[in-house]
């Protein structure tokens, strides 16, 4: 095996480890986006949110640190961009967000159900992987590359939060939403503290990953400098859209010598097999299927609105609410914002209908 091979064997192993060690966090604390709005608007529960947006501070100030110190370069990022897509952004965040309800739950959140035996998430990682690579490649990514992805906003000095030049702006904001979430004394629980400093550190273990140990200066084929294992050819963490998709293309297509595993599927298989461990473990896991014709449509519908919208926004709510977001890209605010208000639209639908059907 030449260094090379052997680097990226290293890449790819430590992201199905933080893949793994996700699983596992994500099924013993519920840890959830779509609960955890859930809970806000339904329940004025703000315990899950917190735990996001513990793991969003951590996030932030892991990055500005690893970007400080010189170990990754956060021009190079999969969100670093110069372009402010604001109206992709939004229109694809509107979609995964509402999607994400009727499908119960985002690609993560997903695959963590079908490591516990929910026969009903393996349908919505197929569909959602399906359309995801349809909006990449396919009939879909015509019609975003000639609609949405038209209209935008240049923006030389990047489009980021950075550019505003406030200093340490990443440590700022990141350390604000650490002191508003543990000023809580609720928050002060082993589970609390395990899902927002686990899954927030993990975020960061995956930039140190692909952006300082999978870097290489010079390729011996090319002479480029590259990022090792990285589907984009740039510096990733975590996302549960595109690389759904290019499992799917992997495993379809797995003798095809120029369809080779990626950090991305590495991680997919890392969360499922750890969930399914925890749920084996817990002795939690079950089969579960679709109830009825009705529930089958929406998680199917909820499938396809998460494939399209998570390509068109460029993140779910793991690549643009937490990889995406402590970059401080501008985009990735953007499709947050949407992405919450498309889930919060979704559910007060939700509840409307409820309630005419206890009325009737």
């Amino acid at each position: 095996m030449t260094e090379l091979a052997a680097l990226t064997q290293e890449v790819l192993g430590a992201f199905f480890l933080g893949g793994l060690l996700l699983g596992v966090i994500t099924h013993r604390t519920h840890f959830c986006t779509m609960g955890a709005i859930s809970d806000v608007v339904h329940l004025d529960d703000w315990t899950r949110a917190r735990h996001w947006l513990c793991a969003i501070g951590v996030a932030m100030v892991g990055f500005a640190a690893l970007s400080d110190l010189g170990l990754i370069d956060p021009r190079k990022t999969l969100y670093a961009s110069t372009r402010l897509m604001w109206l992709s952004t939004l229109v694809g965040g509107l979609m995964f967000g509402y999607g994400m309800v009727i499908a119960s739950g985002c690609g993560n959140k997903a695959l963590v159900r079908m490591g516990g035996g929910n026969l009903k998430s393996l349908v919505v990682l197929v569909v959602m992987g399906i359309s995801a690579f349809a909006t990449m490649r396919g009939i879909t990514a015509v019609l975003r590359v000639s609609t949405v992805d038209t209209v935008f906003v240049d923006m030389h000095a990047g489009a980021n939060l950075n550019a505003m030049g406030i200093p340490g702006l990443g440590y700022l904001l990141g350390f604000a939403l650490l002191v508003w979430v543990l000023r809580h004394k609720d928050f002060w629980t082993f589970d609390s503290l395990l899902v927002g400093a686990g899954v927030g550190g993990i975020v960061v273990a995956m930039w140190w990953v692909s952006g300082h140990l999978g870097f290489v200066v010079e390729h011996p084929d090319t002479l480029d400098a590259v990022y090792l294992a990285t589907n984009s050819g740039r510096i990733e963490a975590l996302n549960f859209v595109a690389p759904v998709a290019y499992t799917l293309d992997w495993l379809m297509f797995y003798s095809d010598t120029s369809k080779v595993l990626s950090a991305g599927i590495a991680a997919v298989a890392g969360v499922l097999l750890g969930s399914a461990a925890s749920a084996l473990q817990s002795q939690t896991f079950r089969w579960e299927g679709f109830a009825n014709p009705r529930d089958l449509g929406q998680h199917l519908l909820g499938a396809v609105l998460m494939g399209v919208g998570g390509v068109t926004a460029m993140g779910c709510t793991f690549g643009q609410g937490l990889s995406g977001i402590s970059t401080l890209s501008l985009n990735s605010v953007l499709a947050l914002a949407a992405i919450v208000l498309g889930a919060v639209v979704s559910l007060r639908q939700q509840a409307a209908r409820l309630e005419r059907t206890a009325c009737a």
